[in-house]
């Protein structure tokens, strides 16, 4: 399976597909820093005496954080695991076959 893109299109189009996974990682490692963060804030003001009562942290509470987690985990499942679950062939085979519709796509039109 062939494609009758030129070098210089896929290697836009694998630049593209680069930058936009680099930008997702720096969201989830920013969230990932504020959580742990959070985290810390959390545990200090429950199990300790200190007066963490005013507006943002009065608010974070056991189902908070709890919710929160998941969402982290889900976050990190999607951004680490799913590539290895999927393994590289499968990769390859998803990238010819967007480069195909990109090809297709800008072919027609």
């Amino acid at each position: 399976m062939e494609t009758n893109l030129s070098n210089d299109q896929e290697q836009t189009i694998l630049k593209e597909l680069a930058s936009k996974k680099v930008k997702q990682l720096k969201s989830f490692y920013n969230h990932l820093f504020v959580y742990v963060i959070s985290m810390i804030v959390f545990l200090l003001k429950e199990y300790t005496n200190l007066p963490l009562h005013f507006f943002p942290i009065q608010y974070i509470n056991w189902v908070v954080m709890i919710i929160w987690s998941a969402v982290i985990l889900g976050s990190a499942i999607d951004m680490f695991a799913s590539y290895k679950i999927f393994g590289t062939q499968w990769e390859q085979r998803k990238l010819k076959s967007i480069l195909e519709k990109k090809y297709k796509k800008q072919k027609w039109e």
